[in-house]
């Protein structure tokens, strides 16, 4: 069988992907640092245009024809524009932590303001705690290796304090509508639920899943990027289409 193309669309960082490994087994895998991030060069302030574009970059580099786009997290919108810029290049879109906003107010909050606020504080105190509490809180340390300590030391080396704290920050998170750009795609979808995330709310799900019927959905306790059972869904995911395609 034919492997397919996953670009890991990072929030700042490829060590956020935990299950790389497992992906690299039956695919083609690529991942990034954002610009500002490791050895990238900055460009100013990161957000989601600025991560998308690094990660065309990526894709072009490799010369991918197709590929599938996968995101977790704070890098949907980055993956939102990389899947609409891709054109036909883009064969599947895969969505932890799926959701059509970034709204963390009115009657369906997309974020909830308070784990939100809480992350802006400890960011700003004490950006090591930050770390190891943001992947506990998604129920990363549940993963097998989990987030090590040696990758959270690896995380504090190559993610800039003064880059990640504004990224995290409740005044700066994109309040960028999703849903416009992932409605026209007509590719296979997988969206992503973290159950009891503290994060991301249900709602937020829910409404990424009305927006976009024709989904595949499922529903993980562990984040997708440290989730094995992600791990092995997206593998079936990418067989029923490279199947369907060959």
């Amino acid at each position: 069988m034919e492997r397919p193309c996953l670009l890991l669309v990072p929030m700042l960082t490829e060590l956020e992907w935990v299950i790389r490994p497992q992906l690299e087994e039956w695919a083609e895998v690529a991942c990034y640092d954002a610009p500002g991030v490791g050895a990238e060069h900055a460009h100013g302030s990161v957000g989601a245009a600025e991560v998308a574009r690094r990660g065309l970059e990526e894709a072009g580099r490799l010369g991918w024809d197709r590929f599938v786009v996968v995101a977790d997290e704070f890098g949907v919108p980055a993956a939102a524009r990389v899947a609409e810029a891709a054109g036909p290049r883009l064969q599947a879109l895969v969505l932890g932590h799926a959701r059509v906003t970034n709204t963390i107010g009115g009657e369906r909050p997309a974020l909830n303001r308070e784990v939100l606020l809480a992350c802006e504080s400890m960011m700003r105190s004490d950006a090591r705690t930050f770390v190891r509490q943001m992947f506990k809180m998604s129920g990363g340390e549940q993963s097998e290796g989990g987030y090590r300590e040696e990758l959270v030391e690896e995380y504090m080396r190559r993610v800039p304090r003064e880059l990640a704290t504004p990224f995290y920050s409740s005044a700066t998170i994109e309040d960028e509508v999703i849903g416009p750009l992932l409605t026209g795609l007509d590719v296979p979808l997988l969206l992503a639920q973290h159950r009891g995330c503290l994060m991301f709310t249900r709602e937020g799900f829910q409404d990424a899943a009305a927006a976009l019927p024709h989904a595949r959905t499922a529903t993980f306790d562990e984040k997708p990027s440290t989730s094995l059972e992600f791990a092995q869904l997206l593998r079936e995911f990418c067989a029923d289409f490279v199947t369907a395609e060959a």
